[in-house]
């Protein structure tokens, strides 16, 4: 017998006290600047046990406006900046490349805190995005080396062939370079801090960018 997808549903909690604990969040008390914000929520959420806090939902639109997302990991982040790494031949990098405008969110659950992002996006020079690959795993490069990232397979086993070339490639010359491999940075016009409340009073702090610096506000739950 199949599951019942709404009974399922209906029996999962959000915030289960026994792994979420809540903390009070006082926007009186917030930096001028969301960088410090977002640096003390990351340290926060691995002191929390949050598993891969540095991975974030990327969400880019195609030629026709329609919407796409996916999971990428945050590369760093600095006043260019939040920045993440993909082919640009991928579907991800296509889409930048027509519309330069994406967002990003970060869940943390352990806290109850999401992190918004929104921003024009531009590509980091070559020299860094290859600085960036070469600083990772031989795995992270053995990936990159693949290539042909959203293009159709046609098999596994076509796949296994190709990334074992390419991990065999990643440990003999750890300095090859992958040409698509690009690194984005998204520099943001708006910043937003979610911080979950037991009774649904949510606060939520959203920073603008402006002239000078950033406006800062809250936001209804």
């Amino acid at each position: 017998m199949g599951t019942d997808l709404h009974e399922l549903l209906k029996s999962l909690r959000v915030w289960d006290p026994e792994t979420t604990e809540l903390p009070p969040l006082d926007p009186d008390t917030v930096p001028d600047e969301p960088l410090a914000l977002f640096t003390a929520w990351l340290a926060e959420a691995v002191a929390a046990g949050q598993p891969e806090p540095h991975t974030m939902s990327l969400a880019t639109a195609d030629a026709d406006g329609r919407a796409d997302v996916r999971i990428v990991m945050l590369h760093g982040a600095d006043e260019d900046g939040w920045s993440f790494a993909s082919h640009s031949t991928s579907r991800k990098g296509t889409q930048l490349s027509g519309r330069p405008y994406a967002a990003l969110a970060f869940y943390w659950p352990r806290l109850g805190r999401q992190i918004r992002v929104r921003g024009p996006v531009t590509e980091a020079p070559s020299v860094e995005a290859r600085t960036d690959l070469h600083v990772r795993s031989t795995g992270a490069l053995a990936a990159a080396l693949t290539g042909r990232q959203s293009q159709p397979l046609a098999s596994l086993a076509e796949l296994a062939r190709a990334s074992e070339a390419a991990w065999e490639r990643a440990r003999a010359e750890p300095e090859t370079p992958a040409p698509t491999w690009t690194l984005y940075r998204l520099r943001p016009d708006e910043v937003e801090f979610f911080q979950g409340d037991e009774r649904r009073r949510h606060v939520r702090v959203d920073y603008l960018r402006a002239a000078e610096g950033w406006d800062r506000g809250l936001l209804w739950p």
